[in-house]
């Protein structure tokens, strides 16, 4: 007989391990190259000691004269908080019951909400790899008749509950769901009615997201302190960033040498938007090469630049590649995913005031990048 007791077991024993590889390995390409950790974790915070420039106790001398002035290293100290990131399933008590004398329907269910979670998951990390930690997915550029047309969806979806806030930062809307799409012509309708709640310039975040998310690629590469550093009086905290209208080989190879020759960072991983992707396609075509193709861990697809996987993204900027040094990234981590859990132990709780019972995944990390200035990026990529 199938029990709330049974359910639990199933959660811990059978369902964690499966859903943590997926989320930590399937999530996305970028997320697979990244080494996950514990090291530099205290309490709630990652303290990471980062070098920067080399040792000044070298020179060349008489031969009997003085030695060399001894210089250490050169550091400098990251301080980022942990980011709460949660994935939450709920189940009926109705449906438990349905499938108390079932095992097969109760796995079926159980199934069918995992699935949910894993891939509602996979979405929102890999969006957020991307993200610049404000949680901002969109803004408004102009409302008509309850549809609202936003300057990009690339980081929405059918079913995503989000929050409304204004230009000055203040929540206008909450917990409004995404009930439609048209993604060519960039709108998006919710379930709900508003008025003066969204406006132009007026933008849109994961529901209770706002300012919490990871430091993504869009913090990294962006302006003003990272990780507590300031970087108007650090240059060596400043990402390569060129305007590249014409995608060559040229183009790429430029990043990449100025990346080895000035900071001593090696590529390993490019990554761009679907249509940088179909411009470099093209060029190759147009230069009569082959396209050689590369697996990458995760079972993902690449082409190929001297060896250097080229992957596209749905969460890139139209326009744009990162050229990263994946060995200069870490995910830091509290813990690996796992459940919520009362003090009994208990990982489905019913739901105050409702007959359903919920669970809740969590992991708190943040995503650190040791070398800011040995990562580049290209933009304005049209032919």
């Amino acid at each position: 007989m199938i029990t709330l007791s049974s359910a639990d077991n199933a959660l811990k024993q059978v369902y964690l391990e499966v859903v943590s590889n997926q989320l930590n390995t399937n999530s996305n390409p970028l997320l697979s190259k990244i080494e996950q950790t514990t090291r530099d974790v205290w309490g709630k915070e990652i303290v990471k000691v980062a070098p920067f420039g080399i040792n000044g106790g070298i020179g060349a001398g008489d031969e009997a004269g003085d030695l060399p002035n001894s210089a250490s290293n050169k550091y400098v100290k990251f301080v980022t908080e942990l980011k709460n990131l949660y994935g939450r399933i709920e189940i009926s008590d109705k449906a438990i019951r349905a499938s108390e004398n079932s095992v097969g329907a109760f796995v079926n269910l159980l199934n069918a909400e995992m699935e949910g979670l894993v891939k509602a998951s996979q979405f929102n990390f890999g969006r957020m790899l991307f993200g610049d930690g404000t949680g901002t997915i969109a803004t408004v550029e102009d409302v008509t008749e309850g549809v609202i047309t936003v300057d990009s969806v690339k980081n929405m979806v059918e079913g995503l509950v989000i929050d409304v806030y204004s230009d000055a930062g203040e929540k206008t809307l909450s917990n409004a769901r995404i009930v439609a799409i048209d993604r060519l012509n960039k709108t998006v309708e919710i379930d709900k009615t508003f008025d003066d709640e969204i406006d132009e310039d007026y933008f849109f975040t994961v529901q209770n997201s706002y300012g919490k998310e990871l430091t993504g690629l869009g913090a990294i590469f962006g302006e003003g302190d990272l990780y507590g550093v300031a970087r108007s009086v650090n240059a060596w905290m400043n990402p390569y960033s060129a305007t590249a209208t014409t995608l060559t080989d040229t183009a790429i190879q430029e990043a990449i040498d100025y990346l080895d020759e000035n900071v001593g960072s090696t590529v390993d991983y490019i990554t761009c938007s679907s249509d940088v992707k179909r411009i470099y396609q093209a060029y190759l075509a147009e230069s009569k090469r082959n396209i050689d193709m590369m697996e990458l861990q995760g079972g993902y697809k690449a082409i190929s630049y001297n060896g250097i996987p080229v992957v596209s993204d749905r969460f890139v900027e139209n326009g744009t590649m990162y050229l990263l040094n994946t060995s200069e990234f870490a995910l830091h981590q509290l813990c690996d995913w796992q459940w919520l859990s009362a003090e009994d132990g208990r990982i489905l709780k019913q739901n105050a005031g409702t007959p359903t019972y919920s669970a809740t995944l969590v992991k708190y990390a943040d995503l650190i990048c040791n070398k800011p200035a040995g990562q580049a990026k290209l933009t304005g990529i049209t032919k």
